[in-house]
C-alpha cells in the first residue's frame, strides 16, 4: 500500500530534541508502570487540572450549558470533569497500546469481536473476493484512538488520518504509538486523497472523526443546538468507492471497560444527485453522533481548541 509523503528532512532544532525527549520518556514510563497505576496517576492530575488549575473551565462549562440550557451546574461540572479525566486516560493507553494484546482488547471491549464481524460483513457483503471499504465514523467518545486498534488487531484492517506535527521527532513518535499494532497512519499531504481512495477500494475500514470542524467553509449543518461546519470528505469518500459509513461510538464504563455502540449502516445512492447524497449521509451520521453525545455527554471531548459550534470566516 502506498505510505504518505516523506516528513521532511533537514537539521533538527534543539527545542524538538527536548520536547521528543520529554515525551519519549512519558511514554517509557506509561510502558513500565502497571495499567491501573497509571490510571490513578492520570485521574489525579485531571483532578488538580479541574479544580486547582481550572484548565479551560470556563469555557468547557459554557460550551456544556449552551448545549443543554437549563442543566443544572453541578452536572455541568460533572460532565467537564468525566471529560477531561477520560482525556487522561486516553493519552495513558495510546503511550501504552502497543501492551495490549487481542485479548487484553477483548477484556477491555467485551462486545468487540461482535462489532468486528459487523465490520466485516459491511466488507464482504459483495463477497469476500470483492471486499468493499467501510468508512467508520467515529466521534470524539470513549477512547477513538484505542478503538481503531482494537478493531485493526482483530483482523479487519483499519486505516486513518493526521496531520503532521511541525516537530518532525514528535510527529514519528506520535504516529508509531497511534499506529499500534499495525493500524496505518495516513499524513495530510499532496497524494492523501489517492491514498485513502485506494485503501478503501482495497477494502479497508477507514477510521474518521465526523464530529470535527472544518477549517474552511463546508457543509453547514445542524449539530448540538446550533449550527456547525462540518466537512463533506467523509461522504465523499463513501461515495467515491461505494463504501457504506458506520456510525459508530465508544462509551468508557468507569475506568477500564469499553463498549462499542453501533448504528444501521449508510449507504451511496447512486440515484440521487453526488452533492445531494453527500449532504444526505453527512446529515444522517452528524445526526447520530448529536444523538449519541447527548446519551453520554460525559463521554465527549468538550475541550477541543477549536469549538464545534464556532462560525468560520469566510474566505475572501
Amino acid at each position: 500500500m502506498p505510505t504518505a509523503d516523506p516528513a521532511p528532512s533537514g537539521k533538527i532544532r534543539f527545542r524538538y530534541r527536548v520536547e521528543y525527549g520529554l515525551l519519549a520518556s512519558v511514554a517509557l514510563g506509561a510502558r513500565i508502570l502497571p495499567y491501573r497505576l497509571l490510571l490513578v496517576q492520570a485521574a489525579l492530575t485531571a483532578r488538580f487540572l479541574f479544580h486547582v488549575v481550572r484548565f479551560r473551565r470556563r469555557e468547557t462549562l459554557r460550551r456544556i450549558c449552551l448545549v443543554f440550557p437549563g442543566i443544572p451546574p453541578r452536572e455541568a461540572r460533572r460532565i467537564a470533569y468525566i471529560s477531561l479525566r477520560n482525556l487522561a486516560f486516553n493519552l495513558v493507553e495510546m503511550l501504552r497500546i502497543r501492551r495490549f494484546s487481542v485479548d487484553d482488547f477483548r477484556r477491555l471491549i467485551p462486545n468487540l469481536d461482535e462489532t468486528v464481524a459487523r465490520v466485516r460483513e459491511l466488507r464482504d457483503r459483495n463477497g469476500t473476493d470483492h471486499p468493499s471499504g467501510v468508512i467508520l465514523a467515529l466521534p470524539h467518545m470513549g477512547n477513538w484512538d484505542l478503538a481503531g486498534s482494537a478493531c485493526h488487531l482483530s483482523g479487519v484492517p483499519v486505516f486513518s488520518v493526521a496531520g503532521r506535527q511541525r516537530n518532525p521527532l514528535v510527529n514519528d513518535l506520535l504516529h508509531r504509538l497511534r499506529s499500534g499494532h499495525g493500524m496505518a497512519i495516513v499524513e495530510r499531504g499532496s497524494r492523501t486523497l489517492g491514498h485513502i481512495v485506494s485503501r478503501l477500494r482495497a477494502g479497508e475500514a477507514f477510521a474518521i472523526l465526523p464530529d470535527s470542524r472544518n477549517r474552511l467553509p463546508d457543509l453547514d449543518l445542524p449539530f448540538l443546538g446550533g449550527r456547525a461546519n462540518l466537512a463533506r470528505g467523509m461522504a465523499t469518500f463513501a461515495r467515491a468507492t461505494n463504501s457504506p459509513i458506520l456510525p459508530l461510538h465508544m462509551v468508557r464504563h468507569g475506568w477500564t471497560r469499553f463498549e462499542f455502540i453501533p448504528s444501521d449502516p449508510v449507504f451511496p445512492d447512486p440515484t440521487l444527485d453526488k452533492a445531494a447524497d453527500i449532504r444526505r449521509m453527512t446529515e444522517i451520521v452528524v445526526a447520530r453522533a448529536d444523538a449519541a453525545i447527548r446519551s453520554h455527554p460525559d463521554q465527549w471531548f468538550w475541550y477541543n481548541k477549536r469549538w464545534v459550534l464556532d462560525p468560520v470566516e469566510p474566505v475572501s
